[in-house]
């Protein structure tokens, strides 16, 4: 079995606060960042951080990213199991007053003589509150507890981000190691650059505690300590400060030989997610199905027998038990599709899951109201209001409203949000043939800014033509003002790399893939710390090329989920199609009732109410097939794309079939 490489790194109190982290947070006490209600809350509850029960959470605690202190984050949490308490305990106690008094009546007479106390001695005031006090308290300690499980979730979530993000950290630390920076800025570049994820946030974390004590070393270590990645991010630190201190060879073999090592780990936890996503599929589809079958069985037998699912009597009314069948399965199969949808976009890398940020003003949200999803989002929902709005006021039924509605708006967010998938996938296509190209001109012993004109102008990169010839006017007005300038040596360079630095940083911003945000800004770094250019390029060139290849290997592996998503939804339709005509009819129950004693009953079922209810079970069915396959397909967005389609495919085949 493994030892926890840390171990020897734990406090010897295990587990008491350091000094450092005491320090902190006296630190965030006197800063005056606290709320009014955060000061109340940390006087009455703050005591409760060091009980031994809070032990683990503390633990938790030390793995997340959270701003705030740990007693601040339990204070909040006993500030809100009171508030919860007062929630549950007086609907409680009102609703025992009122039904203790005749529940205690009935019971004394079921149970006469089998407690030693007449139950109808019991004061029922007295009963009542005590139930309302024993409820709300379950109801403040489960609270409690779900905040310790949120930090428990939190965790979890960041350990997946750094375990997911350490290769390509790891790998630029390896290019990084090949120049003249010494260990504390390779941390420092590397934690710099939001691509690399927890594992950034982690380092980030370290140069923090390195400021506090003074030493880089330390720092490492008690973020070693305290970091959720026990398997991969703690022994690696900790390794990289043995190495550190041994020499800039043996720090640069042992991240040669670790890129490796996390490198085939990668990749057989791909294998893994593939395996576990068909495993998820076949599920998925299993459980898809079954409460459409559920509700056509039940539909169909009620038809036949209909003292098969009789009415129920309830406090608020007779209510209809298939009207509750219906509205389960509806339920359920809504919350199937968004946990499907959540479990693959979960494995999905992230570095392939392209995000959209907002413009600031309405001119620049309609100006890009074609390119990005985000903005075409804001546009398409007054227009959708307005559609749900006129069908309000021409009679359509409230489902349909609420489903026509939705259509109208997802399925422009989600075309908006192919069409720039598509650009994207072009940019990133020629992105890999640029940096193929530069490296070339590279590795022929060509400066960068001469390498990037020179393809700039004999190579055609269609999409990415005016990015990079914009790319190759900074970088010579860059070489030009180093020339140029007069005065020292050392103040002309660092002007030079500072304009080269917003130079590609501007390009990767005008590109706006995920691949080359995580990629370009190799260049940069690698470049400022002295690293032979050559072997730059040539290691950016194979991370391009390999996660380019990995993004289509993806997408690939993806279509026969999608496939797979589109024929349950078929399936389902087709189905629920057939009932509705062959099952469904008031002339042919009419008939069968005339020849057979299988229908009872015939006037007492309502083709059109049960077609309606059949129906909405499909409708539903095609919102969870269309997260799913979208989802699988592209991410969030391309899952409006998909529901919304086969929502409005599924009402116009209704309507037109007369199924309605």
């Amino acid at each position: 079995m493994r030892s926890d490489p840390t171990r020897d790194a734990d406090d010897a109190s295990g587990g008491t606060v350091s000094a450092l982290d005491a320090a902190a947070g006296d630190g965030f006490l006197r800063s005056g960042r606290f709320s009014v209600v955060d000061r109340v809350l940390y006087a009455l509850f703050a005591r409760h951080a060091g009980d031994r029960r809070h032990d683990a959470d503390r633990k938790r605690y030390r793995g997340t990213a959270l701003d705030t202190g740990f007693e601040t984050y339990l204070s909040r949490m006993y500030g809100l199991s009171w508030l919860v308490y007062v929630v549950v305990a007086v609907p409680t106690l009102i609703v025992a007053l009122g039904a203790l008094p005749s529940l205690l009546a009935a019971a004394a007479v079921r149970a006469a003589g089998a407690f030693p106390v007449p139950l109808s001695s019991m004061p029922p005031e007295r009963v009542a509150v005590a139930v309302a006090v024993a409820v709300g308290l379950l109801a403040k300690r489960a609270t409690v507890r779900l905040g310790g499980l949120h930090l428990r979730w939190l965790t979890a979530t960041r350990r997946t981000d750094i375990e997911r993000t350490l290769p390509a950290a790891v790998r630029y630390l390896e290019l990084l190691a090949s120049g003249s920076d010494g260990p504390r800025s390779m941390v420092a570049k590397t934690a710099a650059s939001d691509a690399y994820g927890g594992t950034a946030t982690s380092l980030r974390k370290a140069l923090n505690a390195a400021r506090l004590a003074g030493s880089l070393d330390e720092g490492l270590r008690r973020v070693a300590r305290d970091t959720p990645s026990r398997e991969l991010l703690a022994p690696f630190l900790l390794k990289f400060r043995k190495h550190a201190a041994t020499g800039d060879a043996a720090l640069a073999e042992y991240l040669r030989t670790e890129s490796r090592m996390l490198a085939h780990r990668q990749d057989r936890a791909r294998k893994r997610a593939r395996r576990f996503l068909e495993l998820l599929t076949e599920l998925f589809v299993a459980v898809l199905v079954l409460p459409a079958l559920i509700v056509i069985a039940a539909t169909a037998l009620t038809v036949v027998i209909p003292e098969f699912l009789p009415p129920v009597d309830t406090p608020v009314g007779v209510v209809p038990t298939r009207a509750v069948v219906l509205y389960g399965s509806v339920a359920f199969l809504v919350a199937l599709g968004l946990a499907g949808a959540v479990a693959v976009g979960t494995l999905r890398p992230p570095n392939q899951r392209a995000s959209y940020e907002l413009s600031g003003s309405p001119r620049e949200i309609l100006g890009s109201v074609g390119h990005n999803p985000t903005s075409a989002a804001v546009v398409a929902a007054p227009p959708a209001l307005l559609l749900a709005a006129g069908l309000a006021l021409a009679g359509y039924t409230l489902v349909n409203v609420i489903l026509l509605a939705y259509a109208a708006f997802a399925v422009p967010v989600g075309a908006v949000a192919g069409r720039r998938t598509r650009i994207d996938d072009a940019k990133d296509r020629e992105l890999a043939d640029f940096v193929h190209a530069v490296s070339g001109h590279v590795a022929h012993g060509r400066p960068f800014p001469d390498a990037v004109a020179a393809v700039s102008r004999d190579v055609d990169l269609g999409v990415l033509d005016d990015d990079v010839a914009d790319l190759a006017f900074a970088l010579r007005s860059t070489t030009a003002t180093g020339g140029s300038r007069s005065g020292s040596k050392g103040g002309e360079d660092s002007e030079a790399t500072d304009v080269r630095a917003a130079a590609i940083d501007r390009f990767v911003e005008r590109v706006g893939t995920p691949l080359a945000e995580g990629t370009l800004g190799l260049v940069t770094g690698a470049l400022n710390a002295g690293s032979d250019a050559d072997a730059v390029f040539e290691t950016l060139r194979i991370e391009v090329g390999q996660l380019y290849s990995e993004q289509r290997a993806l997408r690939s592996s993806m279509h026969p989920y999608v496939a797979v998503g589109w024929a349950a939804a078929a399936l389902v339709a087709g189905v629920v199609a057939v009932v509705n005509t062959q099952v469904i009819d008031a002339a042919r129950l009419a008939e069968l009732a005339a020849r057979t004693d299988l229908v009872t009953e015939p006037e007492s079922v309502h083709p059109d109410l049960e077609r309606f209810r059949l129906y909405v079970v499909t409708q539903a069915t095609m919102l969870a097939s269309g997260w799913f396959a979208g989802t699988a397909s592209r991410g969030r967005y391309e899952a409006l794309l998909h529901s919304g389609l086969l929502v409005a495919l599924c009402y116009a085949v209704f309507s037109l079939g007369g199924l309605l």
